[in-house]
């Protein structure tokens, strides 16, 4: 049996601008998915997803080597019931093909399961773990694989196969990634709210491709924001630039910052992460501040610590 691990993932500084080529600051988390490949006579690729919880949310059946979509079964509120979910994997498993020829293109079969050690609504990188995964066991550049599929800046991927927070610039399919030494002083008053919703990536990144115009100075101030914010070692000027990537990112996309729309009240400061919306934000805070969050309605409050390798 072969198996393959890749780490979930959060942009803490860079969302957006870094489909642009800025320098952001991304980081691995401890969990993650993945992937198991047993041999089987028949020739088939028999796939199973399972969540966290161990409940089986899609199941199909190929025929190799054809590669061929012969049945499917999957959660019916996956998605709003949505039954592209095995055709999707199907285009994904084509497109490893053309990267590599010989990838289940002989009568061998397998069965094929992968296991979240996240909740799938988190969106800590269900999709950017599964391409690395398969890129893995294909022997392929997994950028070129997720430029194929997916589409995105590519700094999940980066976190997949990254067990340290790195500085990521997107380069095309070869990206500049920099090992680095995010581990500030006053991480125990950093904390991650779930927004209790999962964001749609592509509409954000959408969003922003429309919206965004000529932003050459922009870009780089959210690249100094990114150096300043790895090199900061006081608490306070950290919320300050905090703010004031916040700020940037809400003038180029023209939506409210989550503080704005939220948090008013609250007495440190929050800022969205990945595409703005859902899934989770960075808040700065103290022993009160899960009190807080939960008093609003959002129970999944995590220290950073435990979130992030």
């Amino acid at each position: 049996m072969k198996e393959f691990y890749s780490n979930g993932k959060l942009l803490l500084i860079g969302e957006y601008f870094v489909l642009d080529g800025a320098k952001s600051l991304a980081v691995p988390t401890t969990c993650g998915q993945n992937l198991t490949i047993q041999k089987i006579k028949e020739p088939q690729l028999i796939w199973k997803s399972f969540t966290n919880e161990g409940t089986c949310w899609l199941e199909a059946i190929f025929d190799l080597p054809k590669l061929r979509l012969f049945s499917a079964d999957f959660e019916a509120d996956e998605d709003g019931g949505n039954d592209t979910l095995a055709e999707n994997l199907l285009h994904i498993l084509k497109e490893v093909r053309n990267l590599n020829a010989d990838f289940l293109n002989a009568n061998q079969g397998y069965l094929v399961e992968t296991h979240l050690t996240f909740p799938k609504n988190w969106g800590l990188g269900t999709s950017s773990t599964l391409i690395n995964n398969l890129a893995n066991w294909a022997q392929v550049n997994p950028y070129v694989l997720l430029e194929k599929t997916f589409g995105g800046s590519g700094y999940d991927l980066a976190c997949a196969a990254h067990t340290s927070p790195i500085l990521y610039t997107r380069n095309g399919t070869n990206p500049i990634i920099e090992k680095v030494a995010f581990n500030p002083s006053f991480k125990e008053q950093l904390y991650f709210v779930y927004l209790n919703k999962k964001q749609n990536s592509r509409e954000g990144i959408q969003r922003f491709k429309d919206l965004k115009g000529n932003l050459t100075s922009e870009k780089e101030q959210i690249s100094t924001l990114t150096n300043d914010i790895l090199n900061c070692d006081n608490f306070s000027d950290f919320e300050k630039l905090l703010k004031e990537h916040e700020t940037v990112v809400s003038k180029t996309i023209q939506l409210k910052t989550v503080q704005e729309k939220y948090f008013t009240d609250y007495f440190g400061q929050t800022k969205s992460l990945g595409a703005w919306g859902g899934d989770f934000i960075l808040a700065t805070g103290n022993e009160d501040t899960p009190t807080y969050f939960k008093q609003k309605g959002f129970y999944t409050v995590i220290p950073y610590q435990d979130l992030i390798l």
